[in-house]
């Protein structure tokens, strides 16, 4: 049978100028080997020969001179890989080599649609007085710098500051409430906080001056707290006094390159949200090879992307730095005041990469949204990720954009702070899938006994080591929770989560987690994060809740309660619910359906079964999902299972 006619192919044009075409013919002349003849071939050279490749990508990018004749990758193990030994640098250094002062660096905009411009000159200047700052109150390498902070300039400075002394940062977005913030944070035990009380959504002033109080109650060793705001608090120091000195130069201190740079946190799906920590060297290679070999960013492009601080895709985009590329930020809904709010930003910045999410594309078909009618003269590629992105909703936004603009999904994880798979400017697309696996992602699908699967559905997999692989987890004697959460599975192969179908012409199609996370148009959040507030309720006994990706691109976010002695779930218990999520939680994860359960089923050992009713909503097979013995309700299961069979006619109605 021939193969499916893609629904999206690069021009000749395209292909001759891509960054990835670039390279291509630079490792060609390093190996002696013609990689130029397409990509699945230069793929393949760069997963079988890591060494060769990530040294091309070091060299092509002009980083720091390293030691001669050793190697990119030394002493090949998961978990234990040692990257690039002998070798430093610093990633704030990275951002500032060369470039020119007056051009335009971070566009920061806000809900109401104010706008700040901050060249790099400007950018700088601020990253240098807020490191005198944080130096000046004892900031040193390996000590921890904590933002709680919208999307804007402030935060970028904050995390280029502390980078450029070697200290290691860590953010949450005012999207979370107090007890997730704690959560998290309390974890660093950091010895200075950078934090503002309020930002705006969906039109209204969101206040966290009690949660900024509660965070900064539960981080005694905090020196103090730089406050980014219009008013002032406690013994706290104004953001204009900490990063508005003049005449302070930037000096970054070099660090090995496994040094800690940030942590980034786990959803907390079946627990504390786990630290995950990435090191300056791996994520300054992994960004500049993404941004430059799969959405060909260039210095000077514009690159947007909607997300929040608590979202791995904000590191990822402030990455674009590294290349050059000016960053986008905006803090505020997607939807508002209209739900075309984002083609509108992509517009009127004039990026050349836009990143949003299969949910944000679903409402925009509905609401009969045409994405082309907006200005988008120089935008080159539309990147979706955050959930499945269905075949039927991708050919609607390939057809109604230009047809240059290269609408690409692509996937990843928190754990990598990058793509396993995604787009290539020089591969075609076809609608549903991702267009390869990335440069340098030894990428496969496992069956249950570690077989790789070829047209069928497996566990993704990466079978050799990337260099933006987590160093380590915070606060974990012996790598025993880094181990259990990708190498118990599998010995010496990571397991990410995802079920995934790699296909007979290359291409990768996503089915869902296969864990419990909840992700909510690209904001993950851990199921604990719900039931906290929840259950603190005194009218709720206990909660469960999953979400579902649906196949029109939507994704259902049921809770299931049931309430104390006594107690009805009336629709006053579920503004109260709502009330509670949306304080301690989060706005962007109230559940759409709070519905009374006769129960809540577990494990024998009292384990939630989160995945299990997932699945069963989702309408598999009871006798597939769980073995009833090992639970301690199985008279629930038909239950929910009945719940998702109504669910789905409701939606087909």
């Amino acid at each position: 049978m021939p193969p499916v006619p893609p629904d999206w192919s690069p021009s000749a044009e395209t292909v001759t100028g891509a960054r990835v075409t670039a390279f291509a013919r630079h490792a060609s002349t390093l190996t002696g080997r013609d990689l130029t003849t397409g990509y699945r071939d230069l793929w393949r050279w760069s997963v079988e020969d890591l060494d060769g490749f990530w040294s091309a990508v070091w060299d092509h990018f002009g980083m720091p001179p390293r030691p001669a004749g050793a190697p990119a990758l030394s002493g090949e193990r998961m978990p234990g890989a040692v990257w690039f030994p002998g070798a430093t640098l610093n990633y704030t250094r990275e951002v500032f080599r060369d470039r020119p002062d007056h051009d335009v660096a971070v566009i920061a905009v806000e809900e109401s649609g104010h706008t700040r411009e901050v060249t790099w000159a400007g950018l700088r200047d601020q990253v240098a007085s807020l490191a005198a700052t944080l130096t000046e109150l004892g900031v040193g390498p390996g000590d921890r710098v904590v933002g709680y902070l919208p999307n804007g300039v402030e935060a970028v400075v904050g995390f280029l500051a502390t980078a450029s002394l070697g200290a290691v940062w860590a953010m949450c977005g005012l999207d979370y409430g107090s007890a997730a913030a704690v959560a998290r944070l309390s974890q660093l035990e950091p010895t200075v906080l950078v934090a503002a009380d309020a930002c705006d959504f969906a039109g209204r002033r969101v206040d966290r001056r009690r949660d900024l109080d509660e965070l900064r109650a539960a981080l005694p060793g905090l020196v103090t707290t730089v406050f980014v705001g219009e008013g002032k608090i406690p013994d706290a120091l104004p953001w204009a006094e900490a990063a508005g000195r003049t005449g302070v130069t930037l000096a970054p201190a070099d660090v090995p390159f496994d040094h800690p740079l940030w942590v980034l946190f786990s959803s907390g799906t079946t627990g504390r949200p786990k630290g995950i920590v990435h090191g300056h060297g791996g994520v300054v290679l992994e960004h500049r090879k993404h941004a430059a070999f799969h959405l060909d960013l260039r210095a000077g492009d514009r690159m947007f992307w909607y997300t929040s601080p608590s979202w791995m895709m904000w590191n990822f985009l402030v990455g674009g730095l590294l290349l050059g590329v000016t960053v986008v930020c905006y803090d505020g809904s997607p939807a508002h005041p209209g739900p075309d709010r984002l083609w509108d930003l992509a517009a009127s910045t004039g990026v050349q990469v836009l990143g949003t999410s299969p949910g944000y594309l679903a409402a925009c078909q509905k609401a009969g949204i045409d994405p082309g009618a907006h200005r988008l003269d120089g935008l080159r590629c539309l990147a979706v990720t955050g959930s499945t992105f269905p075949a039927d909703l991708h050919r609607w936004t390939i057809g109604n954009l230009p047809s240059r603009v290269a609408v690409v999904s692509t996937s990843g994880g928190t754990d990598v702070v990058t793509a396993f798979a995604g787009g290539v400017p020089t591969v075609p697309v076809w609608a549903g899938e991702l267009s390869a696996p990335c440069l340098g992602v030894a990428l496969d699908a496992f069956d249950p006994l570690g077989a790789p699967v070829e047209e069928a559905v497996g566990e993704l997999v990466v079978t050799r080591p990337m260099p933006s692989m987590p160093l380590r987890f915070w606060n974990d004697p012996g790598d025993v929770r880094l181990r259990g959460a990708y190498f118990d599975t599998f010995p010496g192969v990571w397991r990410h989560g995802d079920w995934i179908t790699v296909t007979a012409h290359g291409t990768v199609v996503i089915h869902g987690r296969s864990d419990a996370t909840l992700n909510r148009r690209g904001v993950r959040m851990g199921s604990g994060d719900i039931y906290a507030p929840v259950e603190d309720l005194p009218q709720v006994a206990e909660a469960l809740v999953v979400g579902i990706e649906e196949a029109d691109g939507g994704y259902w976010m049921p809770l299931f309660v049931t309430t104390a002695p006594g107690v009805e779930l009336d629709e006053e218990l579920r503004d109260v619910i709502r009330a509670a999520i949306r304080t301690h939680a989060s706005p962007r994860h109230v559940p759409d359906d709070i519905i009374a359960a006769p129960g809540i089923p577990h494990t024998r050992t009292g384990k939630k079964l989160e995945v299990p009713v997932k699945r069963l909503l989702r309408g598999d097979d009871p006798a597939s999902v769980v073995d009833p013995a090992s639970i301690d309700r199985p008279d629930l299961l038909a239950w929910y299972r009945e719940i998702g069979t109504q669910h789905r006619q409701h939606a087909t109605a």
